[in-house]
């Protein structure tokens, strides 16, 4: 089953955070994707830019960003597939993320495979 793995965190921390601190964490990620793909479960990841990079589009207009009010925004995501949702609970539990923010774990609906 694939599921999505959204990660939010304090995408304004990176703007102030030291470079020696900010490369652990990369170096995280990097690890963590390894992982990932080691393991076979790795289907898709990427980073995002910061809100303020995106637009908004809805039938009255485009805003633009940044849109989120909260202490977290959406700044990268991973899909993976793996067997059920207490392997894809582990996995989303190794993210870095997990101890910088919260990783949202969605089910992709199979819709017609």
């Amino acid at each position: 089953m694939k599921y999505l793995f959204l990660l939010y965190d304090d995408e304004n921390a990176w703007d102030t955070m030291e470079d020696a601190k900010r490369n652990e964490i990369f170096g995280a990620y990097m690890a963590y994707t390894d992982a990932l793909r080691n393991s076979g479960v790795h289907i898709s990841g990427e980073p995002l830019t910061h809100s303020r990079e995106g637009k908004r589009v809805r039938a009255d207009g485009v805003q633009d960003g940044p849109f989120a009010d909260g202490k977290e925004q959406l700044g990268g995501f991973y899909l993976v597939e793996v067997k059920h949702l207490d392997e894809a609970l582990e996995w989303a539990a190794r993210c870095p993320c997990a101890s910088l923010g919260h990783v949202e774990v969605r089910p992709i609906w199979n819709i017609g495979d």
